[in-house]
Order: C-alpha cells, then structure tokens, then sequence
C-alpha cells in the first residue's frame, strides 16, 4: 500500500503500552488538551514540565514549534501503524479493511489527547506546518480509498464512492477520540472489533 515496511516494523499496531514522547511533550500534550494552544503561554508549559522558560527554549524555538511536534509525532505514529496492520492483513482485501479499521479505532482511543489535538488545533499551526499536516492526513486517508477502490473493483465490496466511505469509516473511528474511558464497560480492543464490523457491513450493503 506504499507505507514504508522497514518503517513500519519498528512498532506493534496493537501494543500502546509505551508512549514515545517526550516527558515535555507529554506535558504539552496534556497542557494543550486542557487550555487550548492560544490558552497556554510558553511560561505554563515550561512550569507543566518542571522546567525554566529558558530551558524549554533549549529544546524548542517556541510554542507553535512544539504543537508541531506533538502533530507531527501523531500523524507518523498513526502511518508507522496502519503500515504494521497492512503487513499483517496480506494481499486479503477483507483482512485490509478489518485490520485498518481496527488500527485507526485501537490508535484514537489509546492516543485520543493526541488524536484531539491533531484535530482541533489544525487551525493554530502556522501555513507551511497546516500544510504539512494536511498531506500526512491525506495521505493516511488515501490507505483506506485505496483498499475500498481494489476491493470494490474485484468485487469483494460495494463502495460506489470510495472516498466518500473512506471519510465516513474514519470520521467514526477517529471520533472514538472524543469519548472513550479506558475504565468503562468496553475495552479499547472490543470497540476496534466492533467498528470493524461496522466496516464491513457498510461496504457490503
């Protein structure tokens, strides 16, 4: 599907029990998450991460530069993913589907602080950074077209509009972000296998 293999064998898709950020970053995150990018000075990150204003400048430039990080780490987490997932699945174009699906719905509940900010500080990133973003979003969406597109012109689904379903699938995972509880009555695992379902059902009708 043109992920990068090597790339992609550098992480388990399933295994979310070690986070990669940083210890600021992780800060950031929840900083960003709980007063907004305009909401948060430089001064309360540095203070959220236990270090000096000059420190934090010691490791980013500024602000935007870090909710850049967090953005970029995101999105290519989610890619190196979905690479794993299609490995795994094969040539199967049901197996794609499946285990694409589950990736995304398994990645927005354990990263959802993540998932949130991708989402809705799209608009606090300066022109070159949206533009960045953007392209990594589309292209993480042309993984799913392309699986429904093969997998409708073999016969295998009926999606009259790929794209169009590939938006809906994922607006649905993507939207697990928004209310999963790791302590509520469903795991993180069942929900990926349910929406899978839901997937298939959808591009079977």
């Amino acid at each position: 599907m043109g992920v990068n293999a090597k790339a992609a064998e550098q992480v388990n898709w399933r295994d979310f029990a070690e986070d990669s950020l940083s210890p600021l970053l992780r800060s950031a995150v929840q900083t960003f998450v709980t007063h907004g990018y305009h909401g948060t000075s430089t001064r309360t990150l540095a203070a959220a991460a236990n270090i000096s204003v000059p420190g934090l400048y010691h490791h980013f430039a500024s602000k935007q530069a870090i909710i850049v990080a967090i953005m970029d780490h995101a999105m290519g987490e989610l890619w190196r993913r979905s690479g794993e997932a299609d490995a795994e699945a094969g040539a199967d174009l049901e197996q794609q589907l499946q285990l694409h699906i589950e990736c995304l719905a398994l990645f927005h509940a354990h990263r959802k602080e993540l998932a949130i900010l991708a989402a809705t500080e799209l608009r606090s990133l300066e022109p070159d950074a949206r533009d960045r973003h953007i392209a990594a979003r589309d292209r993480q969406e042309h993984l799913l077209v392309e699986i429904l597109r093969t997998g409708t012109a073999q016969g295998v689904f009926r999606a009259t509009d790929p794209r169009q379903v590939a938006r809906a699938l994922i607006t649905m995972c993507t939207g697990v972000s928004q209310w999963f509880d790791a302590a509520g009555p469903l795991s993180a695992s069942a929900i990926a296998e349910d929406y899978a379902l839901y997937a298939q059902r959808i591009v079977r009708q």
